[in-house]
């Protein structure tokens, strides 16, 4: 599989993402380092760089201008177990502005008392801001974890917030 990456200055600091050849996202976070994704997404081999990945580039650049819906449409494709995978389905309904503690995130995907298994899925997400795992808070609406940092999850919120 040929797969391409490239890197964006982002408010929130560098932003890497993969895409296949289809530009679907593999893999995405708040990195300069591609060896961080291409492991985290389980990907073989490197990605060959590009300085655009077409429809992925352009919606990272709308969310960040302001269009926090232009990220919605980008296909996404991740390798999970079922219930993780369809976790990650129902973490691009939520909408943005609209965040949602763990506990609503497990009901949402139809295993309420499932909340450790919610925050897994939350975890393993390798297509970060396309999969908005930062949109999940804890019960108390504290922000709780997030592998790119509390400082990024904070200005993701702040953003969506407008």
């Amino acid at each position: 599989m040929n797969t391409y990456y490239t890197t964006a200055d982002t408010p929130a600091g560098a932003f890497t993402m993969i895409v296949d050849a289809d530009e679907t996202v593999l893999a995405s976070g708040w990195t300069s380092d591609v060896r961080e994704l291409t492991v985290l997404a389980r990907l073989s081999g490197t990605p060959e760089h590009r300085e655009q990945l077409g429809v992925p580039s352009k919606a990272l650049e709308s969310y960040v201008d302001g269009d926090l819906t232009a990220i919605d449409a980008v296909p996404v494709r991740q390798a999970g177990g079922e219930f993780i995978a369809h976790a990650w389905e129902v973490l691009r309904e939520v909408r943005a502005g609209e965040p949602v503690t763990y506990t609503e995130f497990a009901a949402l995907a139809g295993r309420p008392a499932a909340v450790r298994a919610a925050a897994m899925a939350c975890a393993r997400n390798a297509a970060a801001l396309f999969v908005p795992c930062h949109r999940i808070l804890r019960l108390d609406g504290t922000l709780g974890g997030f592998r790119w940092g509390l400082p990024v999850k904070r200005w993701l919120l702040d953003h969506e917030a407008i």
